[in-house]
């Protein structure tokens, strides 16, 4: 399917209500009282019941990115065949390339495939593509990577045959190198963020100081203001994504004191980021407070205003800078804006899917979902009363 050019259709009734729910908020705002946190959680529901409808005919990985993010804010096992079956892709998937990697040259021909599959569509993908291209193996490293941690997460690393292979592999693959090259840095920043995270979280190598060390002399302070809006758009990625990371995508709550260095840049630039970020973008700065218990501060507010009124009241959902509404494309600023608006203080892990996925013995055993609940901070940000290059992150 062409997902640029084919809509994905929606179930008629629900379709509606979405549309409803919508209308009757908007309509209830210009007669009642403003009540901040029912008008947020009723939009997100609006965006939410959009998406729910859709859901079964959206492409796989789309369908893993919601189900996965809604799932650890809810704990709804109603999301849980969407997330088995990525898991289940997920076995395939590794099983075949921990079984290639025994094989001389697989992974280079695996790297060299990786970038010619690399999208072109817009200037900040071709200019990875360029980039990937001149860090041999990286490429299909860092595929490599992300299954492994998802497998991780799933509580399904040990049902992988030679796993331990794949982690030797990874190991022996120039991470510190690409993880702190400026040029690496400036274009692949959000990914860089994760990547170190990822290969902490797996035992292959702590590069954590490292990486921001090199996201700090990427980006000093002193010249933030004069960065352009691509640039400074990368910027805010890497550093929503250091605090997303380290929550292990929304299993955890994250100290604030930690990451004080990334919430009082944040804080401190709300206007800019108002003016020059995507939604995308802003959700994620929302999420970057919300994970640390300031759901409180004015950043979180200014935010979910922000994407209440970025609603497309047609389509019922937020749509791209160019006014897009296509479900697929808007899937990502979509589910972030539905965590923003509706998120509840609680986190779930995993899901453990290691007796429903890789065991075929009778019925799926799925263990209660349980919930962290969040650490919330009554004053705003913790602050550090360190340096950004003293704060320790562990």
């Amino acid at each position: 399917m062409n997902v640029a050019q084919t809509p994905v259709r929606l179930a008629t009734g629900r379709w509606r209500a979405a549309l409803l729910i919508l209308l009757l908020w908007l309509s209830g705002c210009a007669t009642e009282p403003a009540q901040p946190s029912r008008d947020y959680s009723a939009t997100g529901q609006a965006i939410q019941a959009v998406y729910e409808a859709a859901l079964p005919e959206l492409p796989r990985d789309k369908q893993r990115h919601y189900a996965q993010r809604l799932y650890r804010i809810s704990g709804d096992q109603a999301y849980l065949p969407f997330i088995e079956a990525h898991g289940r892709r997920l076995l395939a998937q590794l099983e075949r390339d921990i079984e290639g990697l025994a094989e001389p040259g697989y992974a280079a021909a695996r790297a060299q495939q990786a970038v010619a599959n690399y999208p072109l569509r817009t200037a900040k993908q071709r200019a990875r593509k360029a980039m990937l291209a001149k860090w041999g193996e990286i490429a299909f490293g860092r595929q490599l990577l992300f299954r492994l941690v998802q497998a991780d997460y799933y509580g399904l690393l040990d049902a992988v045959p030679d796993h331990e292979r794949a982690l030797d592999y990874l190991g022996s693959l120039a991470w510190q190198r690409f993880l702190t090259d400026p040029e690496v840095m400036r274009l692949y920043t959000a990914q860089v963020a994760n990547q170190a995270w990822f290969l902490h979280q797996l035992g292959i190598v702590d590069l954590r100081h490292e990486m921001r060390d090199a996201f700090q002399d990427t980006f000093p302070l002193d010249t933030v203001a004069a960065l352009d809006e691509a640039d400074y758009r990368n910027r805010l990625y890497g550093m929503t994504h250091i605090v997303i990371a380290d929550s292990l995508y929304y299993q955890r709550w994250v100290s604030a004191e930690r990451h004080a260095w990334i919430l009082e840049a944040l804080a401190a630039e709300i206007e800019r980021i108002l003016d020059q970020a995507t939604e995308d973008i802003q959700a994620e700065v929302a999420l970057v407070f919300l994970l640390t218990g300031n759901e409180d501060h004015p950043v979180v507010t200014r935010i979910r205003q922000r994407l209440m009124e970025s609603i497309d009241p047609g389509a019922g959902i937020i749509p791209s800078p160019r006014g897009e509404t296509d479900l697929v494309r808007g899937e990502h600023r979509n589910v972030l804006a539905v965590m923003v608006l509706t998120w509840p203080g609680r986190l779930y892990s995993g899901p453990d899917l290691s007796a429903s996925v890789s065991s075929s013995a009778g019925a799926p055993r799925r263990p209660p979902a349980q919930a962290l609940t969040s650490p919330r901070q009554t004053r705003g940000v913790a602050l550090s009363t360190c340096g950004a290059s003293e704060v320790q992150m562990c």
